[in-house]
């Protein structure tokens, strides 16, 4: 291949993950994967979205939506298990970009992770910290959305950065009870609410259109999606259309399941566990997802569940007030979760990127006795713990979502790229109807950025210019690839 497209073969990633000092100690299961999935799949994203979005676009037929976000996920989903399996190298989309785009697209892709995980970690840390506020009654000085700094959210990242530095078996211990008391939790929802059901309040199951954006007054272009900004669409709720727009919103609560995918290194049997992780995460989730929204919106009218704790509410509302406290520490042990799973992937994306020398390749550094990325970890945990305690996050919160998008659509891209090039792979696990499915995967993903705001575009955009500059003055001159002149192969 030639240096100036810089495309890494599989081989050689492989290689690379057997160097002394850079080596990953294999410790994970296909159960440890699929915990991980759910863990940080299930997140605020069911505690809240489900009910606003009962409320504002879907009504009862929110249930759709989330079957719609979680077909969509499923293209991704079985792109990713095709890339993982072929390609078990720690950095997920990053290291898959490398070794069928080459390394300019692998670089932005990395550079987007970075930015996807890193705010999804304080997005998510300051959520922890306003729950456990009202749960705990702490003072707003502490926690909470008017503490600053916001000692719990800076707290709870540091404290889960020591746990990750100790291992990714421990990580996987802590996340598993944690995920068992948010199942829990979920599984107490739907069980308990089915007593409060009212099949009256499913008439009608889909509500009809009506003209006008969801939920209030229209907003600046700015603040317009994409797409009807730039072809003059009049915003519409419920109906159809409503289904589809609460898919786009309701998409962002399946966030996560691809962050298995950055944990190929660390998985004792990566061909055959890590589509098992992928697809079984995403499985659960799907099926959770619908049957929370189904029950809740059968509890009470959908109109009345647009606050920021819906599924407590639809609690109160029908008198089982005790019902509510337990949500909420389930809210709190699931976004533990979250944060902890959203540091993992960070930091190996972080780790594969500077391994092959993009970053600063101390940043590599593997613990002698703990076999993990401590030392990007740590930078990881202060970038994290200080935009979750200084910075009000909710403006960029959309970015995460535009990032993990973006991310999909090259995963998608990248599957039909390396059965192009290299036919001769051989893959544990095979996407099932390629090309129909990873094109589906790209139009499906493409359609829900261009159904974000367009100020979020152009935050991503300022975001990847930066990126750029970075790459053209450090890591273009540094890669492995930059060395390649003097020795005759990639070191």
């Amino acid at each position: 291949m030639a240096a100036g497209h810089r495309v890494k073969s599989v081989e050689q990633s492989i290689r690379e993950t057997d160097e002394p000092g850079h080596s990953l100690k294999k410790t994970l299961s296909a159960f440890d994967l699929t915990v991980f999935g759910v863990g940080v799949t299930i997140g605020t994203g069911i505690f809240v979205l489900t009910g606003q979005q009962a409320a504002v676009n879907a009504g009862p037929a929110v249930v759709l939506s989330f079957l719609l976000a979680g077909i969509t996920c499923a293209f991704a989903a079985l792109c990713y298990a095709e890339l993982a399996s072929t390609v078990p190298v720690a950095g997920s989309a990053y290291t898959f970009a490398y070794a069928t785009l080459g390394e300019v697209v692998a670089w932005i892709i990395g550079w987007d992770l970075l930015l996807e995980l890193m705010l999804g970690a304080a997005v998510v840390a300051r959520g922890w910290s306003a729950y456990l506020q009202s749960l705990l009654d702490l003072p707003s000085w502490l926690a909470g959305d008017h503490a600053r700094p916001d000692i719990a959210a800076i707290v709870v990242v540091l404290v889960l950065a020591a746990v990750l530095i100790r291992g990714s078996k421990t990580s996987s211990r802590l996340t598993g009870i944690l995920v068992a008391i948010k199942i829990g939790v979920v599984l107490l929802v739907i069980v308990v609410g089915l007593a409060y059901v009212r099949t009256a309040n499913y008439h009608p199951f889909i509500p009809a259109n009506q003209p006008g954006a969801a939920g209030g007054a229209p907003g600046s272009t700015l603040s317009e999606p994409i797409v009807q900004a730039f072809l003059g669409l009049e915003p519409t709720s419920f109906g159809w259309f409503g289904i589809v727009a609460a898919a786009s919103v309701v998409f962002f609560a399946y966030i996560g399941f691809d962050i298995v995918a950055t944990t190929a290194e660390e998985t004792i049997s990566p061909q055959r566990d890590l589509p098992r992780g992928i697809l079984g995460s995403l499985a659960i989730c799907t099926v959770l997802y619908m049957a929370v929204s189904a029950v809740i919106t059968g509890m009470v009218p959908y109109g009345q569940l647009n606050t920021a704790a819906p599924l407590a509410e639809a609690f109160n509302k029908v008198g089982v007030t005790w019902a509510s406290t337990v949500i909420s520490l389930g809210a709190v042990a699931g976004i533990t979760s979250v944060i902890l799973v959203l540091i993992l992937g960070q930091s190996r994306v972080l780790f594969a990127m500077s391994r092959d020398r993009l970053l600063p390749s101390g940043l590599a550094r593997v613990h002698p006795r703990f076999g993990t990325p401590w030392l990007n970890i740590a930078v990881i945990a202060v970038a994290v713990a200080a935009l979750a305690g200084f910075v009000p996050l909710d403006a960029l919160s959309k970015l995460v979502s535009i990032g993990t998008l973006f991310a999909f659509v090259v995963v998608c891209l990248g599957v039909l790229v390396l059965r192009r090039t290299r036919p001769d792979l051989p893959r544990a696990f095979r996407t099932p109807g390629v090309p129909v499915v990873p094109v589906l995967g790209v139009l499906a993903c493409g359609w829900l950025m261009l159904n974000l705001p367009v100020e979020t575009w152009l935050r991503f955009l300022v975001w990847m210019a930066i990126g750029l500059v970075i790459y053209l003055t450090y890591g273009r001159r540094h890669s492995r690839f930059a060395e390649r002149g003097s020795s005759g192969a990639v070191r």
